[in-house]
């Protein structure tokens, strides 16, 4: 048995000593001794005594540098961004400049009220995200002229494969061979082999001399992709293609340029099935490969396979209308193995941005910027074939492929030394794309790399007198777009301004109130972390410039990893994966390859408890391994024993076992190392989710106690913020002999030995976010991140305690205590009551509060999670509103009000609502609105009541409101 790390510093020391450890953990080193009594023990180190299982603790503190001040960590990552270099990137690939307008980036990107947001699955107060959701989801059906979009996508190439398997999903084809143009971007076409090899999909890529046309010509396939434009440049006229497929029982996949398709026929006008791209050129930056939202959209019938979030159009309790989440939400939770999708964030604030980006500019602005880019690259296309260049593209929106031969690499070098990246593209051609930013000078600048010896420069006055864009004739859009007057009413910045406020308004964010989510982690996202994610030399960054301009990245990848490394006790970690569904998916990856280099390719049962999330099945299914369910025991934990007789019958084909730790129930289990021992016996290798690194970080480290690969949510323990639901960033951890088959990407020039390829479009997955996690360890060190760790358990001991004679805890301890998060049993006040979980859940909204986490892991429960950065104000005002919810659960006991009729029944209360002329309920308009006096002073008000989730499910409806609706609701 490991000795147990000592315990750090008092509160009170580290506060002292830090100034930003006090400033992210939230409760005073003087309000500890009070809460400690409460949970009835006397110090902090004997409550972690009792609740970490001694043969779990880690053996030697983390080594990470000592914690430093703010002001010098933003000083000392402005020098390593300073090692990037910023040059002027022509590289396209689908990522180009963009202007993101100055009211966007202030009150959106740099707004807590956008970014501390969570996931809306509660409708009543995230209707303001889900309006700007839905504007993006119109966005993408009007441009791609397809039926139905979800609410985004992680990435391109993510996208993509997930276009691919909603095609085998959805035909009645049943080959097993996916088509895809040569001519795509190639890290799409690198994800897609990654993604479809496990599942059995072949994927056959065009070549010049077998082009697509005569590829599909042959039959025998469920699906094909093809770029629009390609990534070449080419404009090609793909609706043949579509007809072909059909004719094929295929289904036609494009990938689809948002901002070419103002200008271009879009694919849903020549029967294309499912449309994918990305939205990164509307008013993101570059940011080295993301955060950029992707988007997925296809024809009506297909809409009920369509992975990702869904945000659709109800009515609440009083006929308006009103938002939710529809569908399919969740759906790898319910549906697990047999989900569609492990998909379980997307990128909500990055397609907020590019939604307002829409807004903003409107269908005129749209279209004047694709015509200006349009008519630069035209005139940019004339001026070479003057100067006697021969461009391989005879169409085009922004990109030209030029075969200059032997002139290729002292071009390449005359770039170089101006600081202008081009694309290298075969042998003997450079390509190159032109974007937003993109001015007359860099056209001119141009055309001087490509001038030969005594050739006379084109005149661009001249040629732009006369020219015409290159997209043919035929394929040029007739049809309107963005007709909705949301895109057409915020002309000025003043109404700009007020309309992203209007919505910020609508919601319930961690800049408001405490969110104590179980399982989500949602804690202090601190300004100086968020401060330089939107520094240039971050963020007009192209994912596959030359290595030497990327220097800066290359430090903060090399530092963050090693910090992680130290944290969880692994040897190598990848931060490519840009979800923790991503994450999960690349560990499974990892041991699938580990197992088939050694000749034990059988190797595909994967075990996974009864109480582990849904993504877990979902992933191991996606990878190809068959998942076997092991029973938990009465108190929630994984039972051992059955595990043991499931690796026993799979012994030989035993893969992994997927456990999370603590438990799902918030609990540590005391026999971990035990099933560690029992799996790696049998052959196979351990998986810790990461979920809950929160209660573990400084305390114990799953590379210690025997777990083989987990991933890690830095958007949960190492503060990147939810953003609304994205992004996200899910490093996947392995042990020493699992390091070789980390995640690869040829395509931005990471090797992978041929293991396990690119599971994300860029090397870096969410690049840009990063120093959000590396200004949290640098400021916090390791005995900033330990304290973290213990108040988070202090703070949820706290609140299961006080709340202990009002809701039990569910799950816990032998001594009665939990993990880092605890599950508040509400089933008991069912049956006595008629209140279920959800309605408690509604009515703390009236408190100002978002709900716990409904429902999950358990149904008829809320699972709470405080975090770390709370105070022990916020954390007595959230357990005064339980306990005053409790005795209005008991006025409903005693009869004094109907079941059918009572504040938690008719909860959330509008203003509307409270202020109509008649009121007819058994309880007063004042304690609907105030049910504690607090309220009065800071009263946050939902803007709707509580949703129809039949209604909306039953009368699908996913685009903008008619304007007419709200007038006559």
């Amino acid at each position: 048995m490991p000795t147990p790390v000592p315990f750090h510093p008092s509160l009170r020391e580290l506060q002292n000593a830090e100034e930003f450890i006090a400033r992210h953990i939230g409760i005073e080193a003087e309000d500890e001794p009070a809460m400690l009594a409460a949970i009835g023990s006397t110090t902090r180190a004997e409550l972690i005594d009792g609740i970490v299982p001694p043969a779990i603790r880690r053996s030697r503190p983390m080594r990470l540098p000592a914690p430093i001040t703010e002001a010098d960590a933003l000083a000392e990552l402005k020098a390593i961004a300073a090692k990037n270099k910023v040059a002027k990137s022509f590289i396209g690939q689908g990522y180009y400049g963009t202007h993101t307008p100055g009211v966007i980036l202030r009150n959106v990107l740099e707004n807590p009220a956008w970014y501390t947001a969570y996931t809306p699955y509660q409708a009543e107060i995230s209707q303001g995200r889900m309006e700007a959701l839905v504007n993006f989801q119109t966005m993408v059906c009007d441009l791609t002229g397809m039926a139905i979009a979800n609410a985004s996508m992680l990435d391109e190439a993510t996208a993509a494969a997930e276009a691919m398997t909603l095609a085998r999903r959805s035909v009645k084809s049943k080959s097993n061979v996916f088509l895809v143009s040569g001519d795509c971007h190639p890290q799409t076409i690198e994800v897609l082999r990654t993604r479809a090899a496990p599942l059995g999909i072949v994927v056959k890529v065009s070549t010049a001399t077998e082009p697509l046309p005569l590829l599909m010509a042959s039959g025998g396939f469920f699906g094909a992709l093809a770029q629009y434009p390609s990534t070449t440049g080419h404009v090609h006229d793909l609706r043949p293609l579509a007809g072909h497929a059909h004719q094929c029982q295929a289904a036609f996949c494009v990938a689809a340029d948002l901002l070419a398709l103002t200008l271009l026929a879009p694919p849903g006008e020549w029967d294309a099935d499912i449309v994918c791209g990305t939205t990164q050129r509307f008013g993101m930056p570059m940011c080295n490969g993301g955060p950029h939202a992707a988007y997925l959209a296809c024809r009506d019938e297909f809409k009920r396979s369509l992975p990702g979030r869904l945000v659709g159009v109800s009515v609440d309790a009083h006929g308006q209308p009103a938002y939710r989440l529809a569908l399919q939400t969740r759906e790898q939770h319910i549906r697990r193995e047999k989900a569609t999708s492990n998909i379980c964030t997307a990128q909500v604030l990055p397609a907020v941005v590019a939604s307002m980006y829409a807004v903003y500019h409107g269908p005129e602005g749209l279209r004047r910027i694709a015509q200006r880019v349009s008519l630069l690259t035209a005139v940019l296309a004339q001026g070479l074939e003057q100067m006697g260049r021969e461009l391989v593209n005879d169409t085009a929106f922004d990109s030209l492929t030029i075969r200059t031969g032997e002139d290729t690499q002292a071009i390449h070098e005359r770039a170089e030394a101006a600081g202008v990246n081009l694309r290298c593209r075969l042998q003997q051609h450079l390509g190159l794309s032109l974007d937003e930013t993109t001015t007359r000078a860099d056209v001119e600048m141009l055309w001087g790399l490509f001038a030969t010896e005594g050739t006379r420069g084109p005149d661009f006055d001249a040629i732009a007198a006369t020219v015409s864009i290159r997209i043919p004739e035929g394929l040029r859009r007739t049809s309107g777009f963005l007709a909705h007057p949301v895109f057409n009413t915020h002309k000025s910045e003043t109404a700009m301004l007020r309309y992203i406020r209007s919505l910020s308004d609508k919601d319930l964010a961690l800049d408001r109130s405490m969110i104590p989510l179980g399982s989500c982690t949602m804690k202090l996202n601190a300004t100086s972390e968020m401060i330089p994610i939107t520094w240039p030399e971050f963020a007009n960054i192209h994912p596959f410039a030359p290595a030497d301009q990327l220097l800066g990245y290359a430090q903060l990848d090399a530092q963050l990893r090693a910090w992680l490394c130290e944290a969880t006790g692994y040897a190598g970690i990848s931060l490519q994966p840009n979800a923790g569904s991503q994450g999960e998916y690349a560990g499974l990856l990892a041991i699938k390859a580990f197992h088939e280099a050694r000749g034990e390719a059988h190797r595909n049962v994967c075990l996974i408890p009864s109480s582990a999330h849904g993504t877990n099945p979902a992933s191991a299914h996606m990878v190809g391994m068959k998942v076997v369910v092991t029973g938990c025991d009465a108190e929630g934990n994984v039972d051992i024993d059955d595990l043991a007789r499931a690796c026993e019958q799979h012994r030989d084909t035993l893969a992994a076992v997927m456990i999370t730790y603590p438990s799902t129930h918030g609990v540590f289990e005391t026999r971990v190392k035990e099933l560690c021992e029992i799996v790696h016996a049998h052959g196979g290798r351990v998986y810790v989710d990461g979920a809950n690194m929160n209660a573990l970080v400084g305390v114990a480290a799953p590379g210690e106690f025997g777990g083989d690969v987990s991933h890690l949510n830095l958007h949960k323990t190492f503060c990147i913020p939810h953003g609304g639901g994205g992004p996200g960033v899910g490093p996947v951890c392995v042990v020493e002999d699992l390091v070789p088959y980390l995640p690869g990407h040829a395509t931005g020039g990471l090797a992978s030995n041929g293991a396990v390829g690119a599971v994300s479009a860029a090397p870096l997955g969410n690049a840009a976010v990063l120093p959000i996690s590396w200004m949290y360890c640098r400021m916090m060190g390791a005995k900033g991140l330990q304290a973290a760790t213990e108040t988070a358990i202090l703070s949820a001991n706290y609140i299961s305690a006080r709340l202990k004679d009002h809701f039990p805890t569910l799950y816990a301890s032998p001594n009665g205590h939990v993990a880092h998060e605890c599950i508040l049993d509400l089933r008991p006040l069912k049956d006595a009551s008629g209140v279920s979980a959800e309605d408690v859940a509604k009515r703390l909204i009236d408190y100002g509060f978002h709900a716990p986490t409904l429902s999950f892991p358990v149904p008829g429960t809320l699972m709470v999670e405080p975090t770390e950065s709370e105070p022990l104000a916020e954390l007595d005002r959230f357990i005064d509103a339980m306990i005053a919810i409790r005795g209005e659960i008991r006025r409903i006991e005693e009869g004094i009000w109907p079941k059918e009729d009572n504040p938690l029944r008719n909860a959330p209360h509008t203003a509307a609502s409270l202020l109509g002329s008649e009121w007819t309920r058994p309880y007063s308009r004042e304690l609907g609105a105030f049910p504690l006096a607090s309220l009065r002073q800071t009263k946050y008000w939902p803007p709707i009541g509580r949703v129809d989730n039949v209604h909306g499910d039953r009368n699908l409806f996913c685009s903008c409101v008619p304007v007419d609706a709200y007038a006559n609701g």
